[in-house]
């Protein structure tokens, strides 16, 4: 009994904080595009209560990585005496800001509570999801969103489906120093919903991570050649929107050296949910 599920990669097609709170999080508006590129995943049922991860990636194999902490967590939660040996076939950077751990986390979830006959409902799933990070409920929900609060108000939009080219410069962004300096914008306007689409753009955390790691800058200059771009999450990937896929390949081929790149498609629904419907696990 084995289940293999897509985990998606998300942008943030723009990132305003708009100010900071009394818990030492910060208030923010994110508009969410769930791509059609990521991780994969697959899921081996036990009979006892043992999990293992395997990875192509050997740094992530430890028990501090958020696919074992989800399990662990459902486990505690519903009292599950089963495991699993998991296995993730890496492809997205870390620490790049496009919601690789997160999103991994959420599948870990979604297919665990399938194989071990859970029944717990999204909103059930998505309440666990937040204690792992606020981005994890985005992914259990599957929906590209607008965002509030820390990342957890979620509102589904239906966005347009585009063609992005991303990129990820040869440097790591620790999202902790980014929201603890004293340098970050922290007093953006909030919009509201009826307005966001009629509204500038912008990443509230670029400016700051463009000073701290200049090769970020850098390559937003290079991709601003082809096409307008910028930062999503905290970095250090960039990003920008293409008419077709030829123009995106035309700038791939062009890659800055040391950087890596991937052409995806803008998806409103993840493709695990399409996944999760088509196994015979999934009642």
């Amino acid at each position: 009994m084995t289940l293999s599920l897509p985990a998606v990669a998300k942008l943030n097609l723009f990132l305003h904080i708009t100010g900071r709170r009394h818990d030492g999080y910060h208030n923010l508006q994110t508009l969410f595009q769930l791509l059609d590129v990521g991780d994969q995943l697959h899921f081996t049922l036990r009979h006892d209560n043992k999990l293992t991860l395997q990875c192509n990636d050997l740094s992530l194999q430890g028990a501090d990585n958020l696919i074992i902490k989800a399990a662990v967590l459902l486990q505690q939660h519903t009292g599950c005496s089963r495991g699993c040996d998991i296995i993730l076939d890496k492809n997205l950077p870390m620490g790049g800001g496009l919601g690789g751990g997160s999103s991994d986390a959420a599948t870990t979830l979604l297919a665990l509570n399938v194989l071990w006959q859970l029944n717990l409902s999204t909103p059930q799933l998505a309440a666990l999801a937040l204690t792992l990070g606020a981005d994890v409920p985005l992914f259990v929900w599957g929906r590209s969103a607008f965002a509030e609060g820390i990342g957890e108000k979620l509102v589904a939009v239906d966005l347009p489906e585009k063609i992005y080219l991303v990129v990820t410069p040869p440097c790591h962004i620790s999202t902790a120093e980014i929201f603890q300096h004293p340098d970050l914008t922290r007093n953006s306007r909030a919009l509201s919903l009826d307005t966001l689409f009629n509204s500038p753009w912008r990443n509230d955390c670029q400016p700051l991570v463009e000073q701290l790691q200049p090769i970020v800058a850098i390559t937003l200059q290079w991709l601003v050649e082809y096409a307008p771009c910028r930062m999503t999450g905290t970095g250090a990937s960039v990003f920008a929107e293409f008419p077709d896929t030829a123009s995106a390949q035309h700038a791939l081929a062009n890659l800055p050296p040391n950087c890596r790149g991937f052409i995806a498609k803008g998806v409103n629904q993840s493709p695990v949910m399409a996944a999760l419907a088509d196994t015979e696990f999934y009642a």
